[in-house]
């Protein structure tokens, strides 16, 4: 994510007095390590990376990589090394999140690092693809490979180096603001989509760094959270996305903002140099989250190999350790040698990566993103053959919310895309339905806000406030009274193209400055205006009578427009009045609701936002036969949910969103996604409901109370039903399944079934395999699911067509981690298998043994 670039500066004068970091200081920084895993003997240092680099990819080192790298580190000064370990300005305004200087007496070239999980963010504009929720939705790896290959491709053509992707850290609690950023509450399907995405991205070149080890689950207190989670769920959930993005290749790993067992992400040699290092064979460098590192000896020695944005421990502080004995240049060298040793494994180093970079090919960007689209798409309730809209129901249209009228992209923060351009449903539906069809348009709610009288107005300026340009180096003021006449609810909005404008209300301000990271990178609906102006709103409680409203607004270096709007309760009456009027005349409604989640702040509850859910509650009393589709980021409850006529999940879908909807609304192509989190049916019927030690802590500590049982997991070991299950989706064909075979393969099982269309449409089935219990691990007093994901296929069929297909069942799924040993161990014995459409819908069921 971007921060500003923090100034170079020194430790804290309470640094410990100076002295030189030993072999045994080294080993008893690290003792840590033990709580989550043995350390192979000897197997720290820089040395054995060669080896376990071969053991890992199943190929060498280059001799020509070790000796380029070695001959560049030989001439390196102190001051170039360091350079190449924090982040600095770039002086060509690219607009990317990072940017480390080159060495150019030496050929080494500058190295740029953009934000990218759904696309390249940069100043120009980049295909913006479905959030990665959406494309994990697909149960789909090879479709995440080619989301990579996107993502690589553009990243090369847009100047970048390496992009800060994929986010892999597990979907644990629905309020969490980037659900919408990340894959799956479930760590096999992370694991999964994490690899073929990292091998997408590296195929054109571009180096991925994997992010954020580990546990940075939430975004409330993600600076300073300490998590504790025990060594077993740390393996067996959180940590399988990551090892298998290392064993794919990964060039890079993002270290967290978070503690972990009290001590930042950043420092914990546990993390950084026992597991990642010692134990996955990680042959790549750490960089920190933007403004994560806290300090220069600790965080260098447990393997946090760059800093950024800035060099305020990695720059004079981190030469003047040196200097002063706290840790040796041996130390730094293993930092650049890590960096180096990556770049030039993607030709980084050799001063012609510039010219060799494709050009951008936006065409075949926009028919990625609308494949994800409809791939994801997750049709999670079709009643009363509501979905697809055929017949009358395609010729009588009425599209209500927003979100309907305007393209929701991307949510905010690291994973918001400008793209090149982008339609809305509300014009992809009109030119789906025809020249023949009426399809009509009512607001439902206004998320911008209506010109504002006021009073002071210059004379003949019935709205001053409205299109105000504020010309450069110029400052424009207003000083008013804005008179209610009936106490009400107000909701106020400014636009602005600039510095945000101060507007005061009866003297206190109504925008104050925001922090967090979706402050300043906007994403949905509710951050920019319709034309593109910056949005923020604030909503007050207002008594009847005159209200002073000043308002300054400064031009900066290139002038700006400065719009301010307000609704009141009567406004939103009278919007959802207008919407109901317009679904009662027609045959179908398409309700778009929605929910604007970003980097930098969790959700405050699981409801729509603002009054969403009274509007659908109002619209399908009026007409029965609407659909709603939800542009969110995550679960979210539904209380009007058995007066709806189908439901369709579309979450951030990218530029393509717009005709992908539309695509799927009227049957085109079959919805082919399944949910990768469950949906609860309340707020306090989820993993973190209630125990605010869970979520989102307390005294400054989370503890992962639910232990192995994540998402789906925890439903199961609870027996809590959901609203919508893990893996729940419906198509607009029917599936049998029949005649289950398990046997075993070596240490895991072969499970093969047959899969039948038993519809009249072609459509897409996602079959799901689930594991059972192991006694030998039970004997070992091990906490095991009741069920886990054992592996899943997606198909494409026909109608009346059969298909028989094998799942293999890995023997690491079937494994549990002991703390005991350290170590993974097989969960043999006999064990239940299931096999069905979901997690609660298990059409088929057999037994197997298990190893010996």
């Amino acid at each position: 994510m971007p921060h500003a670039p923090v100034p170079d500066h020194d430790e804290p004068a309470t640094a410990p007095a100076p002295r030189r970091v030993s072999r045994r200081r080294l080993l008893l920084a690290l003792a840590g390590a033990a709580a989550l895993t043995a350390v192979p003997p000897g197997a720290a240092g820089a040395a054995a990376a060669p080896a376990r680099h071969a053991e890992r990819t199943g190929r060498p080192v280059a001799p020509r990589t070790a000796e380029r790298v070695d001959a560049l580190l030989a001439q390196l000064t102190l001051e170039e090394k360091t350079a190449l370990l924090h982040g600095a300005t770039d002086p060509e305004g690219l607009g990317q999140a990072g940017y480390v200087p080159g060495v150019p007496r030496l050929g080494i070239p500058a190295l740029r690092l953009a934000d990218g999980p759904a696309g390249v963010r940069v100043r120009t504009p980049a295909t913006a693809l479905p959030a990665p929720v959406m494309l994990a939705a697909a149960f789909d790896p090879g479709l995440a490979r080619a989301y990579g290959r996107v993502l690589g491709r553009e990243g090369r053509a847009l100047g970048q180096d390496v992009l800060l992707a994929p986010m892999v850290n597990l979907i644990r609690t629905p309020y969490a603001g980037r659900n919408f950023e990340t894959f799956s509450e479930d760590p096999l399907l992370s694991a999964d989509l994490a690899a073929e995405e990292v091998r997408g991205i590296q195929a054109e070149g571009l180096i991925a760094a994997v992010k954020h080890l580990a546990l940075n689950n939430q975004e409330r207190d993600r600076m300073t959270v300490d998590v504790r989670a025990g060594e077993q769920t740390l393996h067996e959930t959180e940590l399988r996305a990551f090892e298998a993005a290392v064993a794919a290749g990964a060039g890079a790993v993002m270290a967290a903002y978070n503690k972990v067992d009290g001590v930042h992400a950043t420092e914990s040699g546990a993390l950084l140099t026992a597991v990642l290092r010692d134990r996955w064979g990680f042959d790549g460098w750490v960089v920190s989250d933007w403004g994560a590192v806290h300090s220069t000896v600790a965080a260098v020695t447990a393997g946090c190999d760059m800093e950024m944005p800035g060099g305020a421990y990695y720059g004079a502080a981190l030469r003047r350790a040196v200097r002063d004995g706290r840790i040796e240049e041996a130390a730094v060298d293993t930092a650049v040698r890590r960096v180096l040793a990556v770049r030039e494994r993607f030709g980084l180093l050799d001063g012609k990566s510039a010219a060799t970079r494709a050009e951008r090919d936006a065409a075949a960007g926009a028919r990625l993103a609308r494949r994800v689209a409809t791939a994801g798409a997750t049709l999670l309730r079709n009643e009363r053959r509501t979905l697809p809209l055929t017949g009358p129901a395609a010729r009588s249209i009425a599209v209500i919310g927003p979100s309907g009228a305007v393209p929701f992209v991307s949510g905010g923060g690291s994973a918001h895309v400008v793209p090149d351009t982008a339609t809305s449903p509300l014009d992809a539906l009109r030119a789906r339905a025809g020249d023949d069809a009426t399809v009509t348009h009512a607001l439902g709610e206004d998320v911008y806000g209506r010109p504002l009288p006021v009073a002071g107005a210059p004379a003949g300026t019935a709205d001053p406030l409205d299109a105000v340009t504020v010309a450069a180096g110029e400052t424009w003021s207003y000083d008013g009274t804005f008179t209610t006449t009936a106490d009400d609810d107000w909701s106020f909005f400014v636009h602005y193209g600039g510095s945000r404008p101060t507007v005061t209300l009866d003297g206190a301000e109504l925008f104050p400055a925001n922090g967090t990271v979706g402050a300043y990178v906007f994403g949905g609906i509710g951050g920019r205006a319709a034309d593109g102006l910056q949005l923020r709103r604030a909503d007050r409680r207002l008594t009847a009578g005159a209200h002073r409203l000043t308002v300054t607004a400064r031009g900066g270096g290139g002038g700006q427009v400065v719009r301010l709007r307000a609704t009141s309760g009567a406004h939103r009456a009278a919007d959802v009045a207008e919407a109901v009027a317009a679904a009662r005349v027609a045959h179908s409604v398409v309700l778009f609701a929605y929910e604007d989640a970003t980097e930098g702040r969790d959700r405050t509850g699981l409801a729509l936002p603002g009054r969403q859910d009274a509007l659908v509650a109002a619209v399908t009393a009026a007409n029965p036969r609407t659909t709603v589709v939800l542009n969110t980021s995550s679960a979210v409850t539904m209380p009007w949910l058995d007066a709806t006529g189908a439901v369709l999940q579309m979450y951030y879908p990218g530029q393509e969103g717009g005709p992908a909807t539309a695509a799927v609304l009227f049957g085109d192509i079959d919805p082919g996604g399944r949910l990768t989190q469950t949906f609860p049916r309340s707020e306090t019927a989820h993993p973190t409901a209630g125990d605010p030690g869970r979520y989102p802590g307390q005294g400054g500590i989370e503890e992962y109370g639910e232990g192995i049982h994540v998402g789906h997991r925890w439903y199961d070991a609870e027996d809590v039903t959901p609203l919508f299950p893990f893996g729940h989706g419906l198509s607009y064909t029917s599936f049998g399944y029949e005649r289950l075979s398990v046997v075993p393969d070596g240490d895991g099982l072969h499970v093969t079934f047959t899969v039948a269309n038993t519809g009249d449409r072609t459509g897409f089935e996602v079959a799901q395999v689930y594991a059972g219990p192991s006694p030998a691990l039970a004997a070992l007093g091990l906490d095991q699911p009741r069920r886990l994901l054992a592996g899943y296929r997606r198909l494409q069929l026909a109608p009346g067509e059969r298909r028989r297909i094998t799942v293999p069942v890995a023997a690491r799924t079937l494994s549990s981690w002991d703390r005991a040993r350290h170590d993974w161990v097989l969960g043999t014995g006999e064990r239940e298998v299931w096999v069905g459409a979901s997690s609660r819908d298990l059409r088929l069921r057999a037994r197997a043994r298990v190893g010996a």
